[in-house]
């Protein structure tokens, strides 16, 4: 009997040798799929520039201050649950920054196009200045400049408490750089700055290289909100 049982182990055994090869691969290619670096898509490669500032506007503050009846796309009843919103993707010089810049792309954005990115910059209007005055400093297309602008976007984790706009509150500037420093790997302070317009929060500036990874800028950085705290306005 023990012998027949040995027999049949050894028969059984290379099926299941072959059993255990499947599932390792398919808990590869599961690894693979779950991996940032699997899933990271081709950045196209500016020029003319040194790096990029994603700016993020806090929607509520400029509705406050510049439509608070409504009538414009980004603070009608329909987006008046926004937060931060993008503002632009604006390439920068280690001091200084191109704007307006001679290029062979059309100056308007064709609304096949912009509407794709309506879910990040909530106007055709701010879609078409943001590559007049900054696009066109990129030496990219307008396609991959919006493209260039959803992946950096897409790569910055916004904090829980820059998500919410239910109710009006009062954060430090420091609390709200170290928040995203705590969940942006490799982001630290000195590649963040925080704006403000008085006692409103205006703008959260990010700093990314040219292959939209994060790095510092002094320059960025020193024109960062004096203010100690700053007030969030709640989305009317």
């Amino acid at each position: 009997m023990r012998f027949a049982a040995l027999i049949a182990a050894e028969r059984l055994l290379p099926a299941f040798v072959a059993l255990l090869a499947i599932a390792g691969c398919i808990g590869e290619d599961r690894a693979k799929a779950a991996s940032p670096a699997a899933n990271t898509e081709a950045i196209p490669l500016g020029t003319g520039f040194d790096f990029y500032v994603l700016s993020l506007s806090w929607s509520p503050s400029w509705c406050k201050a510049y439509d608070p009846q409504g009538k414009t796309d980004q603070c009608e009843a329909g987006g008046r649950r926004r937060g931060l919103v993008v503002h632009g993707l604006w390439p920068q010089y280690e001091s200084g920054y191109p704007e307006n810049c001679p290029s062979q792309a059309p100056r308007r954005v064709p609304e096949a196009l912009g509407r794709q990115y309506l879910d990040l910059i909530p106007s055709m209007g701010l879609i078409g200045h943001q590559w007049r005055k900054h696009g066109t400093c990129s030496g990219l297309g307008q396609a991959d400049y919006f493209a260039v602008t959803r992946i950096a976007r897409e790569r910055l984790a916004i904090p829980p408490d820059l998500l919410s706009t239910g109710q009006s509150r009062d954060l430090s500037v420091s609390s709200i750089e170290m928040a995203f420093v705590e969940i942006n790997p490799g982001m630290t302070p000195q590649m963040i700055a925080v704006t403000c317009e008085g006692r409103l929060l205006d703008e959260i500036r990010i700093c990314f290289d040219k292959e939209l990874n994060f790095r510092i800028c002094p320059q960025v950085d020193s024109r960062a909100c004096r203010r100690s705290a700053v007030d969030l306005p709640r989305a009317q």
